[in-house]
């Protein structure tokens, strides 16, 4: 069932960890090959030499042990597995991972890998309701990370409640099921587009909107999830790029199109991103100064639409162009206009008035607009929302799949 898969178990701090010699076990059983990563805290409860009796391979502790560096460095460490599992995973580790820390050998390799990751979380109740511990959930979702459990159950502190690390079969049934699953994209390029642009006014200011680019750094990561090679064009965010997508930064819309444009061919085109419509049309060489006379006046051109010109891009025009319509009022009216006159396949309508929290939130409501009519999805988090949109592209794609081997016969 795991014949020949490679797996990084990361152990770190929580009685849990008393568990894991046995997933080793269970793992190796199924075929997997496992080799170790032990946090400091880790090690308060199991110790080097348990895991690797079982393992049978070294167990990796010290991320300066100069040895180790000549042997195996870390970044190769994270990258010669298929899959990283952080069981038990800590609310510390949680949120080092969700803050891209890297401090110690396991979070180090966790920050470099371009392979998927697993955590199976375990904590005490209320550590695991904290909402800085549920922010940091949705941050790792939103960046392709798959969660296991955590369950409810008697906790070693005496507690009852959700913070249960999952059992050690169960574990291993939720790795099967992630490498049985199927990869419903794979061999397919995906081209999604992410954040603000900034178009400049003069060297210290610009024209801008408040997209955070979570939403579309999701999606990125919930295509590549599917296996799909993605291509992420960005302007400016907060975020980290995620695992696994090849990430472009960009300032400017022109500058979007470019890279946008560079990456072509492509099977999938998502453009999620919140495109200033207007830039100056001549950016003040230096900084512009008050001279207390008259207010200076702004000469404003059009940007490049980016949705039009990927709809409308002839051969290279990506079978499937997926558009975004944030709106503040007549979202659905707005979303058909939008389809008709961009000539995409589909639009996400979402409304981004102030109180809905849209813009910078983590959750979003969406209204998928297609030729069909409208599908309304339910407020969620924006995780969410980008694996509902990912399966959708891969139920499109095998429906045209199954339509051409009908028509063949």
């Amino acid at each position: 069932m795991l014949s020949g898969k490679r797996i990084l178990l990361i152990v770190t701090g929580g009685i849990a960890a008393y568990k894991t010699p046995d997933l080793v076990r269970r793992l190796k059983e199924r075929g997997a090959a496992v080799r170790c990563v032990l946090t400091a805290g880790g090690a308060q409860f199991v110790t080097p030499l348990a895991l690797g009796a079982v393992s049978g391979d070294k167990v990796y502790q010290d991320l300066f042990d100069l040895t180790d560096e000549q042997e195996m460095g870390h970044i190769q460490l994270s990258r010669d597995a298929d899959l990283l599992l952080v069981a038990p995973a800590s609310a510390d580790v949680m949120a080092k991972m969700a803050g891209g820390l890297a401090s110690d050998l396991a979070t180090t390799a966790l920050l470099a890998t371009d392979k998927p990751v697993l955590i199976a979380p375990a904590m005490n109740v209320r550590m695991w309701e904290h909402a800085a511990t549920q922010a940091n959930l949705e941050t790792l979702k939103s960046r392709g990370v798959g969660v296991i459990g955590p369950d409810d159950g008697d906790m070693a502190c005496g507690e009852f409640g959700p913070g249960r690390m999952t059992e050690p079969l169960d574990i291993v049934q939720a790795v099967i099921d992630f490498f049985s699953r199927g990869r419903p994209l794979a061999g397919k390029h995906a081209l999604v587009t992410s954040g603000p642009t900034h178009e400049p006014i003069d060297p210290v200011r610009y024209i801008a909107n408040r997209s955070s680019g979570k939403q579309g750094h999701a999606i990125a990561s919930a295509l590549a999830a599917l296996g799909a090679r993605v291509t992420l064009v960005t302007g400016p965010v907060a975020l980290t790029d995620p695992a696994g997508v090849a990430t472009v930064h960009v300032e400017t819309a022109r500058d979007m199109l470019a890279a946008c444009t560079e990456a072509l061919p492509a099977d999938i085109a998502v453009c999620a991103a919140a495109v200033a419509d207007w830039r100056t049309a001549d950016a003040a060489p230096e900084k512009m100064k008050k001279d207390g006379k008259a207010l200076p006046s702004l000469s404003l051109a059009e940007n490049p639409d980016i949705l039009a010109a990927l709809s409308t891009g002839g051969d290279k025009r990506p079978a499937l162009v997926v558009g975004f319509a944030a709106e503040t009022e007549k979202v659905i009216d707005h979303a058909r206009a939008k389809l008709a006159k961009k000539g995409c396949d589909w639009i996400c309508a979402n409304d981004v008035s102030p109180e809905t929290g849209t813009f910078g939130g983590d959750s979003n409501r969406v209204h998928l607009v297609t030729g069909d009519g409208v599908e309304d999805w339910p407020q969620s988090s924006k995780a969410r929302v980008a694996e509902t949109l990912a399966q959708r592209i891969a139920d499109h794609f095998a429906a045209a799949a199954q339509s051409v081997d009908q028509t063949s016969e």
